[in-house]
């Protein structure tokens, strides 16, 4: 009953979920067909499938070779990210392969079968992986080596040293977040489905990685801390506590809060260059690749602010809520309702005696200043009353249907990999 109150709570959210199964995904995901591409493709795509469910779709849906580049850049990362994580490999090892990694892309043979990682298959496989990015032209091999390069680099920096300062967390997350925003940048004007601008401006890139990868650490601080991983930057939990670990402390709880509060002030500075960023693009399936995770952020980091349970449990947006989403943000003007819908939430639950609460204030203002020229929230939807009575009568007759139904569209709407 549970699952009925929550409905009872957002019947749009049974609307958007019957859409979305019913066809509207594909106008967001549109179905790519696999029988004509070769046999190193088809096991790429798999493998994509199989190690992303956040992006596979998404990156699916990308227009013509741009297609391929991405899958391919992604795999590339994939691979490089499975080698960081494997706590199973000694460090006077895992530093040169690091270091070393983006030559193996011009080795044919090289591949590592000792991972205990549970996406170890691309390393396996990674002849085949290879393969296809040698088949690719020049111009996409070049920009994905250059990232590979520079985020085993910097993956190498930070494998014996938390993060201290704000300044080294964006460097973190630049490392492993704004590269990523880079190098696709750089693909998609590579493809001349962009303008060079896009991938020549690397702050703005930058920003779009950092923002979702900001989010990702705040939301998983609970997960990390269970696995004894830190990515809070000591300068600020230090102001509210002796260890990183005092936060989930329940007698900690309220300046857990306010840290936390302040950190998600920080990742909100980036959404102007978010906006920025996303107004420059021409063509759909590469806006609705980029804007997509962008309003998840946006929503996780409202869901978050100033709630608790970011110290006791897991927080998530609801999948209606995802579905909704995906589904609204395939222009400027609705990514732009979305974000002000998304501030304004977070503005109402600003406490007063919040040490952050001036600077979370003067972000959104920022924010709202870039979000509503000309109101923009007409492209939002808003439901009557009597939609609203209808969808709830729905809810009450459909809800366990609509359970197994929201578990089909899972790999649609999980979002926020790191």
């Amino acid at each position: 009953m549970e699952l009925l109150r929550k409905w009872l709570g957002h019947p749009e959210d049974i609307y958007n979920l019957l859409r979305f199964k019913m066809g509207g995904y594909r106008a967001v995901m549109p179905r790519m067909d696999t029988d004509s591409l070769g046999c190193g493709l088809r096991t790429c795509y798999r493998y994509l499938n199989q190690t992303s469910r956040s992006f596979a779709a998404v990156i699916q849906a990308l227009d013509g070779e741009l297609r391929h580049a991405v899958c391919i850049f992604y795999l590339v990362l994939r691979a490089l990210d499975t080698v960081e994580d494997d706590m199973s490999i000694p460090l006077d090892v895992k530093v040169p392969m690091l270091h070393e990694f983006h030559s193996h892309l011009y080795q044919p043979d090289w591949k590592y079968t000792e991972s205990k990682e549970k996406d170890r298959q691309v390393l396996e496989d990674f002849p085949t992986i290879s393969m296809e990015f040698r088949n690719l032209s020049k111009v996409y091999q070049d920009v994905i080596s250059d990232i590979c390069h520079k985020m085993g680099v910097g993956m190498a920096e930070f494998l014996e040293k938390k993060v201290d300062s704000q300044h080294e967390w964006d460097k973190y997350c630049h490392y492993v977040a704004g590269l990523v925003g880079i190098g696709l940048s750089r693909l998609f004007s590579a493809s001349e489905l962009e303008d060079s601008i896009v991938g020549q401006d690397t702050d703005l890139a930058n920003s779009m990685g950092l923002f979702l990868q900001k989010t990702n650490i705040i939301r998983d601080y609970l997960e990390d801390q269970l696995e004894g991983r830190e990515f809070w930057p000591r300068e600020v939990w230090s102001r509210y506590a002796k260890k990183l670990s005092d936060l989930a402390k329940p007698e900690n709880i309220d300046v857990a809060v306010q840290c936390l509060n302040e950190l998600i002030t920080n990742a909100l500075h980036h959404v102007p260059d978010v906006l920025t960023y996303l107004s420059r693009l021409k063509n759909q399936s590469v806006f609705n690749f980029c804007a997509i995770p962008q309003v998840m952020a946006i929503a996780t980091l409202a869901a978050c602010y100033n709630n608790q349970q970011v110290f006791r449990g897991v927080v998530k947006i609801r999948k209606g809520q995802a579905v909704t989403l995906m589904m609204d943000a395939t222009n400027i003007q609705a990514v732009k309702a979305i974000m002000y819908q998304y501030v304004e939430e977070i503005y109402q639950k600003i406490p007063s005696t919040d040490p952050s609460s001036n600077k979370t204030q003067q972000v959104i203002a920022s924010i709202r200043a870039m979000s509503l020229p000309g109101g923009p929230m007409a492209s939002r939807h808003h439901y009557s009353p009597i939609y609203l009575s209808c969808a709830m009568l729905l809810a009450a007759l459909s809800w366990q249907y609509l359970s197994t139904l929201s578990k089909a569209t899972e790999e649609y709407v999980q979002a926020g990999e790191h």
